[in-house]
């Protein structure tokens, strides 16, 4: 519900209160007031936890980003120890050594 649905609906209900008894009504006046402030609190919570996943949103396409490159370092350095050792050095094979 929008804010501005909840405050027609709101404005609504405190007309139609304006017809009922006067215990009844305070009583509903002091529930609406209630609710509307109920409703601001949970818009604060809902705009905060909007927030914070947008946050993690974004900490987690870093973490993927920082993920992606190390990888693709990792293969890059593979590459070039395995330039170093030679075509023959093969990791789990072992070399005989001829004296």
């Amino acid at each position: 519900m929008s804010q501005s649905s909840f405050e027609e609906k709101l404005a609504e209900l405190l007309s139609i209160a304006g017809d009922i008894p006067t215990p009844q009504r305070d009583k509903i006046l002091f529930l609406a007031r209630k609710n509307s402030e109920h409703y601001e609190i949970l818009q604060g919570k809902i705009s905060g936890l909007q927030n914070s996943v947008d946050y993690l949103r974004l900490g987690v396409k870093y973490l993927i980003f920082d993920l992606e490159a190390t990888r693709r370092e990792n293969i890059e350095l593979r590459k070039q120890i395995e330039q170093l050792r030679g075509p023959s050095d093969t990791p789990g094979e072992k070399t005989e050594n001829t004296e």
